[in-house]
């Protein structure tokens, strides 16, 4: 009798709609246009490319630009089909796209920086340009008049930026690692206060008004979740990446955050569910569990007449110990570890299956993600790579 065959279970994963190809140079940033099949991108080859869908099924650039300077940024509005782009030259340049999608009008340019623009914001409820850029300066711009209104000077240089329209609080997110929030009025900002969680640079910052919960991104290879609403200072960290993090998007109506790097990875996070901070690392000069003396602490080892072992931490409780107290090694999803970490004997034991089911979906884009733009209305995520390419996929299998 033949044996019956079971079907394999359907894995959830991104669907690939299209590749975009023909940038000379690495494409910075790309966005999705809304109700359009279409897609606007700046290049390091000075570009500036509308993309829209033809009869073949093939995207091809409707309108082709050459600025005078490589394109670091961008940031369009659907609304006004408003477009500003940034340079390396530290200028800004805006423009209007027409309804067709098919001319872009020229309207004024911002000597905004002294170097290579970073990010970009516009905001439409206030007018404002805000940016920042390699000359460690955060500033922002009056849309109408084209004046500066007011600017401030980072400790590094830096690479996120949010903004909340509600409270006009703006988070810079920069090279050394460290995250400030500013308050901004008319034509001056206040310093409300800065913190720090990444032992890497700030790569990307994400904002989500409605939980007011700030993420941020790391070449450390992880993100950290800050509750900025709750006023709790809590902070969780998410592992999920073997490379640095260079983008993130939260998906709001279903409470997932999007996260790629360096690796091709696709992280889709579930944060509808109740994440446990991780515990600060303790200090002992012997292990927490059998009270061997660590390698430093020559006393104990001269009076046990025992040689000192090396430190480690569980990742778990936080207790210092020793290797042989920590011979296990588990994933926490919880506490943000979805790889397997170091954690004590005791704790492995205490740890359910429950509590190892993964929160998160990994997914792989085949090439090194330097740009993410989420359209939540279709549930399309666009990538776009240093390999020159953008992806188009429907995450609608992963993103529910």
């Amino acid at each position: 009798m033949a044996a019956e065959i079971q079907p394999k279970p359907l894995t959830r994963k991104p669907i690939l709609l299209q590749r975009v190809e023909g940038s000379q140079e690495v494409v910075n940033m790309a966005v999705i246009v809304p109700k359009e099949e279409g897609v606007i991108s700046v290049s390091e080859d000075r570009t500036v490319r509308v993309w829209l869908k033809r009869d073949s099924g093939q995207y091809w650039p409707s309108i082709y630009h050459v600025m005078p300077s490589p394109c670091s940024c961008m940031s369009f509005n659907p609304e006004t089909r408003r477009l500003s782009i940034g340079l390396d030259n530290g200028t800004i340049s805006e423009f209007i796209l027409s309804e067709d999608y098919n001319k872009m009008t020229p309207v004024k340019n911002y000597q905004a920086h002294q170097s290579r623009v970073t990010m970009i914001l516009f905001v439409l409820e206030l007018e404002w340009v805000l940016s920042t850029g390699q000359d460690k300066h955060f500033a922002w711009h009056c849309s109408e008049s084209g004046q500066r209104l007011g600017g401030y000077r980072t400790s590094a240089v830096a690479s996120g930026l949010q903004f909340d329209v509600e409270t006009r609080h703006v988070f810079i997110g920069d090279q050394s690692g460290q995250v400030t929030i500013l308050k901004l009025e008319q034509d001056n900002c206040t310093l409300v206060t800065t913190f720090r969680g990444h032992t890497g640079g700030v790569t990307a910052l994400c904002w989500d008004p409605v939980q007011r919960v700030l993420f941020s991104g790391s070449s450390d290879h992880s993100v950290i979740m800050w509750d900025i609403g709750g006023r709790k200072g809590t902070a969780i960290e998410l592992q999920g990446h073997n490379d640095k993090v260079q983008a993130l998007s939260y998906a709001q109506h279903t409470r997932q955050l999007i996260s790629c790097g360096g690796d091709g990875g696709i992280v889709v996070w579930n944060m509808d569910v109740e994440r446990q901070e991780t515990p600060e690392w303790l200090d002992s000069d012997s292990c927490q569990k059998c009270d061997q003396p660590f390698f430093w602490n020559f006393k104990q080892m001269w009076d046990s007449k025992k040689i000192g072992l090396r430190q480690h931490h569980c990742r778990k409780c936080g207790k210092a110990v020793c290797g042989k107290c920590s011979s296990k090694r588990s994933s926490i999803p919880l506490m943000g570890f979805e790889f397997e970490v170091r954690v004590c004997d005791s704790c492995h034991e205490a740890i359910t299956d429950e509590e190892r089911a993964p929160t998160a979906t990994f997914h792989d884009s085949k090439h090194n993600i330097v740009h993410v733009h989420f359209d939540a209305t279709r549930g399309w995520l666009l990538t776009s790579g240093t390999d020159k390419v953008i992806k188009l996929w429907d995450m609608t299998p992963v993103v529910s």
